[in-house]
């Protein structure tokens, strides 16, 4: 469901498992709201819940997105157990990553977009 004015967006989805699990399936629900409107901060939070098949348990999940400029973006994410961070430049239909995995390990992720404006 998209966000509204008024209402946080909400996003059921499923992938791997925690970020650092050998194996496993995650299914999660979000809710996150774009409060820019409310704090004149570039700030959207979310909240939600996953279920994790390699420990076979529910996680409480969240994290924080920080707007820098419309093509740079600070994620902090919670993922139940650990904390991470990425930071996103994006340009067109692609997206190039810096990752903080468990605030410890540095890694590197580039994503291109099919599809869609590109926007």
């Amino acid at each position: 469901m998209e966000e509204t004015e008024h209402g946080p967006a909400v996003i059921a989805g499923t992938s791997s498992d925690r970020i650092g699990t050998p194996s496993g399936q995650s299914f999660y629900v979000t809710a996150s709201k774009n409060l820019k409107r409310e704090t004149h901060l570039p700030i959207a939070p979310y909240l939600g819940a996953a279920y994790g098949t390699y420990e076979n348990r529910l996680r409480a999940i969240g994290g924080l997105s920080i707007g820098f400029r419309e093509d740079l973006t600070l994620l902090l994410i919670h993922d139940g157990v650990n904390l991470h961070s990425m930071l996103t430049l994006s340009r067109g239909r692609h997206a190039l990553s810096l990752l903080y995995v468990d605030m410890r390990d540095w890694g590197a992720s580039w994503s291109v977009s099919f599809g869609g404006s590109g926007k």
